[in-house]
């Protein structure tokens, strides 16, 4: 009942034949050169190249604007989180004193 059913490998039901392609190696004879594959791109042509991105000024300051209130949501969120973990620390300070001198004294009346 625990124990887990294990799958069998289906075994080949009927002759398996090999693969129709055959590739045969080819031979390279040192000293023959190979034909370019594509023709040669003189010197003075531009390569073309992905385009650039041009930054505008307007671009520019909201990239900047962006930024800034990225870090401080960020800052805010980390700063909160902090206050929330000294006031839990606080409170529990205030619980463990009064609790110290509830068990004080009650020891003293006894």
């Amino acid at each position: 009942m625990f124990r887990p059913k294990l799958p069998t490998m289906p075994q080949p039901t009927g002759h398996v034949t090999p693969p129709a392609v055959v590739i045969e190696p080819t031979t390279i004879t040192p000293g023959t050169p190979a034909p370019p594959s594509a023709p040669a791109v003189p010197a003075s042509a531009p390569v073309p190249s992905r385009p650039t991105v041009q930054l505008t000024p307007g671009t520019a300051l909201a990239l900047v604007g962006g930024g800034t209130a990225v870090v401080l949501v960020v800052g805010a969120v980390l700063v909160s989180m902090l206050l929330a973990v000294a006031v839990t620390a606080a409170s529990v300070t205030v619980c463990a004193v009064v609790l110290r001198s509830l068990l004080a004294s009650g020891a003293k009346r006894r």
